[in-house]
C-alpha cells in the first residue's frame, strides 16, 4: 500500500498482487491518523558491562547493538558471544625497494610529517623511526626498506601516505642520476 500524487490528485494504491481488482482510493476517501511514538530509548548494558552498577550520570563504553526493537550495550570482548562477529588485530608489513640514504628518507619524510621520532637500536635491528606514533620505517639493506603497522583506518592512511612520499622520492632520486 502506497500514496501516490498523480497531478495534484492523491490516490491511495492497495495492491495486493492477486488476481481481483486492484483498488484505488482517492484522498477524500483516505481517514486521517496520527502516530505518536515515545522518543526515549533505554539500553541495558549486558555480560561485563553489567557486572558493575553505575551511578546516576556515570559513562559507560561499549558496542550499542539493536536487535527486535531492543538496545543493548556490551563489551568488544562479549562482541562474539552475542553475534558472529569476530574481532581481530592485523599487523601488516610491506617491504619496499629503496635504494637511497636512509637519512634523506628520515628527513624528507619529517619535512611532511608533523611526528618523525628515531627508535633506539634495541628495539629493532638497524636504524628505524615511527612516523606519528603509528607507523614504523626500518632499514632492512642498502636496497630494501619496510614498513610495519597495526591496521585501523587511521594508520592505513598514515601507511598509504608514507609510501607514496617514498615513492616519489624514488622519482627524485632516480631522475637526478
Amino acid at each position: 500500500m502506497f500514496m501516490a500524487d498523480i497531478a495534484g490528485v492523491r490516490v491511495l494504491y492497495t495492491g495486493d498482487y492477486s488476481r481481483e481488482e486492484d483498488c484505488h482510493l482517492c484522498a477524500a476517501e483516505i481517514p486521517q491518523f496520527s502516530l505518536y511514538f515515545n522518543s526515549e530509548k533505554m539500553a541495558k548494558t549486558i555480560r561485563r558491562l553489567a557486572e558493575k552498577t553505575l551511578e546516576f550520570g556515570e559513562s559507560v563504553s561499549g558496542f550499542l547493538v539493536k536487535k527486535a526493537f531492543t538496545c543493548q550495550i556490551m563489551a568488544l570482548d562479549d562482541l562474539h558471544v552475542f553475534s558472529q562477529l569476530s574481532t581481530e588485530n592485523i599487523s601488516q608489513r610491506i617491504t619496499i625497494a629503496y635504494n637511497g640514504a636512509f637519512g634523506v628518507l628520515k628527513h624528507r619524510l619529517k619535512q611532511i610529517f608533523e611526528s618523525v621520532e628515531s627508535l633506539p637500536d634495541e628495539e629493532s635491528e638497524g636504524p628505524a623511526f615511527r612516523v606519528h606514533e603509528r607507523l614504523t620505517v626500518k632499514y632492512e639493506s642498502e636496497k630494501h626498506i619496510s614498513l610495519h603497522w597495526r591496521s585501523d583506518p587511521i594508520s592505513d592512511m598514515v601507511s598509504d601516505s608514507v609510501i607514496i612520499s617514498i615513492l616519489l622520492i624514488l622519482i627524485l632520486i632516480t631522475s637526478y642520476c
